[in-house]
């Protein structure tokens, strides 16, 4: 098991926050950003950056120090994510997908799962993510389809999950079943498995996408795969769907510090080339146009920011969060695609040219609106608890 990054001493967390991220920094600077045009371009997965991500204890990021992580607060991982996704936001993805996995077993978990799989997770020894979506099933996770049937003291899982990030490079996945197809209401049947490959379970095929490149994204396949009952997460069936959507607070979180982090990319990007392109004489950030998209621009970012600044705060302080994570996920990943399309309109045809890192993000963004929930789920959701908590 590698050595967290830094100690985790609670008398100089604020001190320790910033060391991580300056070395985050550092990273990035180094190990990232003179290679991402390539790997992008190819959609080749990073394997060499992935092994400094490990070394960084960045796959232990949200994992209490007891169990080799870094046990970093929702709004120090918040910054992080936000700082990965401003260089590629792909990276992000590997590791947050990761972490959902790694947080349900730390909060519902049993003592011997925390014990097994958790320093293996924080190291990044064994790496997965979070087994939801299915062909037929997106955002109603009640209609999923894939069935564990209990057998002797264990249980056999079928069926199929879809646009599975770490799908084909990780080996152990949070696998959302259905144990009594039966049951009403639907969540009462549901029971997240931590499944680890093997023999009847296994990667099909690598999902082709827009955007989002370097990351796989994979069909996984359920065929008869046994698995014991300890591999139950809380070892108690029925409770997989809130177990699910426990972790999706802190998912939606990291898509919102993504969005944070594209938004404030495509910002940059305008700003800088702004200065340098001359038209009618002089630089086209002197032209009024030009200004009020960068205006906007800026805050929309900064708004988007502290958004999702709440969010982790609310996280933080163990309050229920769904209407601030929504809030943040749905302003940030707006932000994020208004952002890259005003990015590429300033950059003007050259914001159409793979040259220029516009267009990756103009690709990115729209995963955002749509990954750990869409955005027209999210308003629902916001609404509904708004209701909750201000009743007449």
């Amino acid at each position: 098991m590698s050595t967290p990054l830094i100690p985790r001493d609670p008398d100089d967390v604020a001190e320790q926050d910033r060391l991580i991220l300056d070395a985050v920094g550092r990273f990035l600077d180094r190990d990232v950003k003179p290679h991402v045009h390539h790997l992008e371009h190819d959609d080749i997965y990073p394997e060499e950056i992935v092994g400094k991500m490990r070394e960084l204890g960045l796959f232990g990021a949200t994992i209490a120090a007891e169990y080799g992580g870094l046990g970093l607060s929702a709004s120090t991982y918040a910054q992080v994510v936000e700082r990965v996704s401003l260089v590629w936001m792909s990276l992000s993805g590997i590791f947050n997908s990761h972490l959902i996995m790694a947080a349900a077993v730390q909060r519902f978990g049993t003592d011997e799962q925390k014990q097994r799989f958790l320093p293996k997770f924080a190291s990044g020894e064994v790496r997965g993510g979070l087994a939801l979506t299915e062909p037929d099933c997106g955002t109603d996770l009640q209609a999923i389809r894939t069935v564990a049937r209990a057998d002797g003291n264990g249980w056999v899982i079928d069926g199929t999950k879809t646009w599975i990030s770490n799908g084909i490079h990780g080996q152990a996945f949070a696998v959302l079943v259905k144990t009594d197809p039966e049951a009403q209401p639907r969540h009462k049947g549901m029971s997240l498995f931590i499944a680890e490959k093997g023999e009847g379970f296994r990667a099909s095929r690598k999902l082709e996408k827009l955007g989002y490149k370097g990351i796989d994204s994979a069909e996984l396949i359920f065929d008869g795969f046994r698995i014991g009952n300890e591999n139950l997460v809380g070892g108690v069936p029925g409770e997989g769907l809130k177990h699910a959507l426990g972790g999706l607070e802190l998912g939606r979180i990291n898509v919102a510090a993504r969005g944070v982090g594209v938004a404030q990319a495509a910002l940059d990007e305008a700003v800088r080339y702004s200065q340098i392109r001359k038209t009618f004489g002089k630089p086209i950030c002197e032209h009024q146009s030009i200004q009020i998209k960068l205006a906007d621009m800026a805050t929309r970012t900064e708004a988007a920011r502290l958004l999702v600044r709440a969010a982790a705060a609310a996280y933080d302080a163990g309050r229920r969060c769904d209407m601030e994570a929504g809030m943040a996920k749905l302003f940030a990943s707006e932000a994020a695609v208004e952002n890259s399309l005003e990015a590429m309109r300033v950059h003007g045809g050259y914001g159409y040219s793979k040259e220029f890192p516009v267009e990756r993000l103009y690709r990115d963004a729209p995963l955002l609106v749509i990954g750990e929930g869409t955005n027209e789920l999210q308003r629902l959701i916001i609404a509904k608890q708004l209701i909750q908590r201000n009743p007449v």
